[in-house]
């Protein structure tokens, strides 16, 4: 029996390129995709929208939101671009779909508040980076997942999850 298509959360802070890089994949895996961001109740748009970042309380009916998407979709594979910052919340996903697997587009600060400026009709304000920030928790080691540097091409790192999805190894690093 062929292997189902991967689960995937593309994640990351605002700015990184989650939506971007996420309707890529799902192109090129052949995958329904979502943005989370469609999923928040309009209260949680509407304080993100002021400036004001999401409580943990906020966040659980949202993210059991995202979690059942991903579950219905187990068995035709999909995509989510979701920012799931902290290990709690990947593990909220994870509990309506164990075999997610983690996208990490890491940005600093000087690489995605560039992003936002550009993006003025998005309801979340650069204003809120630095707590994003401040609350992203990495990947740990128990958790299924690839990081990849946000600056990149979204060519290239649709490219590398791609190889990784197909079980291809990553090259080893340029000696010097």
């Amino acid at each position: 029996m062929p292997p189902r298509p991967p689960l995937v959360v593309v994640m990351g802070v605002s700015g990184s390129g989650k939506s971007t890089v996420g309707a890529a994949i799902a192109r090129q895996l052949g995958v329904p995709y979502v943005d989370a961001d469609a999923l928040h109740p309009a209260e949680n748009i509407a304080a993100m929208a002021a400036g004001v970042p999401l409580t943990d309380g906020d966040r659980w009916p949202w993210l059991d939101a995202v979690g059942r998407w991903l579950g219905d979709h187990d068995s035709t594979g999909g995509v989510v671009a979701c920012s799931a910052l902290k290990r709690g919340y990947r593990d909220r996903l994870r509990a309506h779909a164990p075999r997610l697997d983690l996208l990490h587009l890491a940005g600093s600060a000087a690489v995605v508040a560039p992003r936002l400026a550009h993006r003025p009709d998005h309801f979340m304000p650069a204003s809120l980076l630095a707590s994003q920030l401040a609350d992203l928790e990495p990947l740990e080691p128990d958790e299924r997942g690839l990081v990849v540097d946000a600056s990149q091409g979204v060519g290239s790192i649709v490219d590398q999850y791609a190889a990784r999805a197909a079980g291809v190894p990553e090259p080893p690093p340029a000696g010097p």
